[in-house]
């Protein structure tokens, strides 16, 4: 008994072992041949990219008005960053006049503290002023009031001194003519007075004026700290140019206020970035397939709006990448900005063609392109355009044949043919060659 489970297991062994062999083989067999198929052939381009929106609102911070930025005069507010205190969750739908975020107060308050404080000081010395002028000008009235009597009094003397000496009328005249000098230049230092302390609470009230509106800018400004949403739709964070995004903690750039955006999600567009090399490829108007990773089963198709003219220089990448707009050619209500997109532009695409693996191609020193078939022949071929994987067979091979991917064993017991067609690739690569070298073409 002990000896039939023995025979037993290794009859099952063996029979593993057949098995094993032949599923390797087979797919040794797979790996090692492909067949030339015939059908329609395309030249695309691939990127990975994101959803964006065609157009967007932005949700914008408070603006400071220049004159509360004092005009270029020296005083008045600083343009400083507004941090965000809080905001809404990214992807909230909102209705017109929703909460969306909170600013910081804390700098500006501390900045309006100050300047109510100045406004206090120069009420005050504007109030001061007022009443000293007052009184100024009453004590200056009451000197003019009294040297009017002495000129009155001298003008007495004078009438009563007319039948005295000359001498005497002289004197009188004199005196009187001196009380008349003096009452003018009492007279004309009240004008000059009165015009200079005028002009200095002109110039105060002016200052009070521009005090006062640069506090009620202030208070203005701050009351708009609280963000409300100016129209409905879903809040989308605000990227900056490194790609983070703002939110909560993050400060926002005077010059540039946007804190968050409402997308019209009617119109999208995926931004995808192509790399020097087959961006000259890239043409607005291409139409492509686009994939969201979100929603795998769906299908989007789209078109080519832009093409960046200038590359940039992005994270990760050692080539210069072009920006590339698509815009997708129906509107899905399931779509967001910034979902993940896979996008494939059709360069050109041909028809009832036949193409094998790049792989299976070969050359010699003489440049001849061929291939090496399952029958042992080793065929010269007419190559044509070629993508990411296949390439098109124009003459020397029909649709079914069966070639090596990897160079057979004993290459050279293969038997050559397609020797006529040698003319025919020979004067191709004389016309491409002619075509590099011309003046003015970019090898």
């Amino acid at each position: 008994m002990k000896r039939y489970f023995i025979l037993a297991g290794v009859a099952i062994a063996i029979a593993g072992l057949i098995i094993f062999n032949r599923m390797s083989s087979k797919s040794k067999e797979v790996s090692e041949f492909s067949q030339a198929k015939q059908g329609t052939f395309e030249i695309t381009v691939s990127a990975a990219g994101e959803l964006i929106a065609e157009r967007s609102l932005d949700i914008k911070g408070p603006e400071i008005s220049s004159a509360s930025m004092g005009g270029g005069h020296g005083h008045g507010m600083h343009a400083m960053d507004l941090k965000i205190q809080d905001i809404v969750p990214e992807g909230t739908i909102v209705k017109e006049g929703d909460y969306i975020a909170q600013l910081d107060r804390s700098s500006y308050s501390n900045t309006l503290k100050d300047e109510q404080e100045k406004l206090t000081t120069a009420q005050d010395e504007l109030d001061m002023k007022v009443l000293d002028t007052a009184v100024t000008l009453t004590d200056l009235r009451d000197d003019i009031k009294n040297q009017i009597f002495v000129v009155e009094e001298a003008a007495l003397v004078l009438d009563q001194d007319k039948f005295e000496p000359p001498a005497t009328i002289r004197k009188a005249e004199m005196n009187l003519n001196r009380e008349q000098r003096a009452l003018e230049q009492k007279r004309m230092a009240y004008k000059l007075h009165a015009e200079q302390t005028l002009a200095d609470i002109n110039i105060m009230k002016t200052s009070l004026e521009k005090q006062t509106r640069l506090v009620n800018d202030l208070q203005d400004f701050l009351s708009k700290f609280t963000i409300t949403a100016p129209s409905p739709g879903m809040v989308i964070y605000k990227k900056d140019r490194d790609g983070t995004k703002r939110k909560s903690g993050s400060n926002v750039n005077p010059w540039d206020r946007t804190i968050a955006t409402l997308p019209d999600l009617s119109s999208m567009l995926s931004k995808i970035y192509i790399n020097e090399v087959d961006i000259s490829k890239v043409k607005p108007g291409l139409e492509v397939t686009i994939n969201i990773d979100a929603f795998p089963k769906n299908k989007y198709s789209g078109k080519v709006i832009s093409v960046a003219n200038i590359g940039e220089q992005l994270p990760n990448s050692d080539s210069k990448m072009f920006e590339v707009q698509i815009k997708l050619d129906k509107s899905d209500p399931s779509l967001r900005p910034s979902m993940t997109s896979s996008n494939k532009i059709l360069i050109k695409s041909y028809s009832n063609v036949v193409y094998i693996p790049i792989e299976s191609v070969h050359t010699g020193s003489d440049s001849i392109p061929f291939v090496y078939t399952r029958n042992r022949v080793k065929q010269i071929v007419v190559l044509g355009e070629a993508n990411d994987k296949n390439i098109i067979v124009e003459q020397g091979l029909d649709p079914g044949t069966t070639v090596y991917v990897v160079t057979p064993p004993n290459p050279d017991s293969f038997r050559i043919s397609g020797e006529d067609l040698v003319v025919t690739i020979k004067e191709r690569i004389k016309t491409i060659k002619e075509e590099n070298e011309a003046p003015g073409k970019k090898v």
